[in-house]
């Protein structure tokens, strides 16, 4: 489980492609410490495991079912990712539950300055769009940020907003992104428990008035 707050920029030092699998050796400082071998690191947002590391960085491997929902089969040698190791019980929770299973790639549809602000407006599908809120939680190769608002297309997907400050621009790779390029997108976990509650009560009667009375909740 991760929180979505970004704790450094790595460098991707190779990549290594098998038939449907890659290797990824990531250059590191901060997030080595106290690094052990099978540890999690989100890498852009991904859960990966360590499969081996030191001082300079450490190694993942990357499955097929993850190449295909993420953009990590598009990285080089030389390519910055977001680095976060995994939250541990007690720490602060700066930004969300963010569990490093990306849902989808979105691509970046504009990238606007305004004033000490630069506003994001990123193509997503509909499987993603349907869980985004105004004011609701989203991460974006990993980062935790706060939907502006969001326009859904009659024929599925459409987009949303999100804005960032200079420091978040400083520390991320959103801070050398543009439009065009590709972004995980994982949507927040609570509205997919939500909505398969709710998809469970509808099938066993619904939630209607009775059923809130019933616990308490009128």
């Amino acid at each position: 489980m991760f929180t979505g707050i970004i704790e450094e920029l790595g460098t991707v030092k190779s990549v290594e492609k098998g038939r449907k699998s890659a290797t990824l050796k990531i250059g590191a400082e901060k997030v080595t410490d106290g690094l052990n071998q099978g540890d999690s690191v989100a890498v852009n947002g991904v859960c990966l495991t360590v499969t081996a590391f030191d001082a300079s960085g450490f190694t993942a491997e990357v499955m097929a079912e993850t190449l295909k929902k993420s953009n990590l089969g598009g990285l080089k040698a030389g390519d910055r990712v977001n680095l976060e190791r995994a939250m541990r019980l007690g720490d602060r929770l700066g930004g969300h539950l963010v569990a490093g299973h990306v849902d989808a790639t979105g691509i970046i549809k504009s990238a606007v300055r305004e004033d000490i602000a630069t506003v994001f407006t990123i193509d997503a599908p509909a499987e993603i769009l349907r869980y985004v809120i105004s004011k609701g939680s989203i991460a974006i190769d990993g980062i935790s940020l706060t939907v502006v608002d969001y326009d859904s297309r009659s024929t599925g997907g459409g987009s949303f907003r999100v804005s960032i400050i200079p420091h978040t621009a400083s520390i991320t790779t959103l801070g050398f992104k543009k439009p065009g390029d590709t972004v995980n997108l994982e949507t927040d976990m609570l509205a997919k428990f939500v909505e398969r509650l709710l998809g469970g009560r509808a099938a066993a009667g619904g939630m209607d008035k009775e059923f809130l009375s019933r616990h308490g909740f009128m």
